[in-house]
């Protein structure tokens, strides 16, 4: 069993690190906010991040 949790915790950690876990919260919110709309593909989730980034740079700090 201790194998196990071991096992979910490096997984989550590593997915939270990849940034995979932020696209999935993305499709869950998109899910329940837009019902019908078709969920953006894993690409076109990054496209759309990385101009929302550039277009607030007031947010970074270099």
């Amino acid at each position: 069993m201790r194998i196990r949790h071991w096992a979910r915790a490096v997984r989550w950690y590593l997915r939270e690190l990849t940034g995979e876990a932020e696209y999935d919260r993305h499709c869950e919110r998109h899910r329940r906010h837009h019902p019908l709309a078709p969920v953006p593909s894993r690409r076109e989730y990054q496209v759309l991040r990385t101009r929302h980034q550039e277009a607030r740079t007031h947010s970074r700090c270099c």
